[in-house]
């Protein structure tokens, strides 16, 4: 990608590894100091041991320059980068015709409704937390262009809930949504409409690392939840859990409609895997997640 076109458009504002990060023409700014000290999984993508300003600041950059994040040629590389993400199984069930369509969201887009399960892949493959974001026109016409429905071209908005309510005005019964931790809240929303509306909808939470006491009740009534970096919701949320799923970023399948649809996404899956029961979750080994800083 060439330095001018993988420069960033619009004002955009993320969480990575903890840390609230502007992005925008004038560069990266990293507003707040990261929560997490180190992480298995960001050392994979990007090489850093120690998570500190200057590394957040960096892979960031490196996202940017790599992928076109926030930019007008922002790839769509629909191949998979973890096992266990949303996106990835989105993907699958939408594949397999498991679910209608997803709500996800996409930088310089907003929040998504789409059919196609390599768009969702492709929009969230290396996505960290969207907190904001403004239009990106290439990025529109990109999503536009692969059968993706932006819920607010104008303003690019985020907000899953009428995402969820787009979905079903467009005649989608089976929905699958994504809600970031930072706004856990909407997941009750979302069940009364679920409620009211007589509606199908499996709630992924993602994005949990900065969650707080208040969010956990609302990731609870999810169907699947990411742990993240969040020791919280690995105790609070994760002993809750009928399934997990790994244990460096471990993901918990929390209601009988998530573990079935987690299953089905392992029937397909390509690694070796073991499988044991256990009296109680979640399962944890020592040093094998990411480290929290004491602040």
């Amino acid at each position: 990608m060439s330095e001018k076109a993988s420069h960033p458009r619009g004002v955009h504002e993320i969480y990575c590894c903890g840390a609230r990060v502007r992005i925008s023409e004038n560069g990266v700014e990293v507003l707040t100091e990261p929560t997490v000290e180190s992480c298995p999984l960001h050392e994979a993508l990007y090489g850093t041991k120690k998570i500190n300003v200057e590394a957040v600041r960096k892979s960031v950059e490196m996202k940017i320059a790599g992928f076109g994040f926030c930019c007008s040629n922002r790839s769509f590389n629909a191949e998979s980068v973890v096992a266990y993400g949303a996106s990835e199984m989105m993907q699958v069930w939408l594949e397999k015709r498991l679910i209608d369509c997803a709500v996800v969201v996409c930088e310089g887009a907003g929040t998504v409704i789409t059919t196609n399960g390599e768009l969702v892949q492709a929009v969230g493959a290396r996505l960290t937390g969207i907190i904001k974001t403004s239009p990106v026109e290439k990025i529109i016409e990109r999503i536009e262009a692969d059968g993706g429905v932006i819920l607010d071209k104008a303003s690019a908005r985020i907000d899953q809930l009428e995402g969820v309510k787009r979905a079903f005005d467009l005649g989608f019964k089976r929905v699958a949504v994504s809600v970031a931790g930072f706004q856990a809240k909407a997941i009750s929303e979302i069940r009364k409409f679920e409620t009211s509306a007589k509606a199908d909808v499996l709630v992924f939470s993602v994005c949990n690392t900065c969650v707080g006491n208040a969010d956990v009740e609302y990731i609870a009534k999810a169907d699947i939840a990411c742990a993240s970096a969040s020791k919280m919701l690995r105790e609070k949320v994760g002993n809750k859990a009928l399934l997990q799923l790994g244990m460096t970023i471990p993901v918990y399948a929390l209601t009988e409609k998530g573990k079935g649809l987690v299953l089905a996404y392992l029937t397909g899956f390509k690694d070796k895997l073991v499988v044991f029961r256990t009296k109680e979750l979640p399962y944890q080994a020592k040093d094998r997640g990411p480290r929290i800083k004491n602040i």
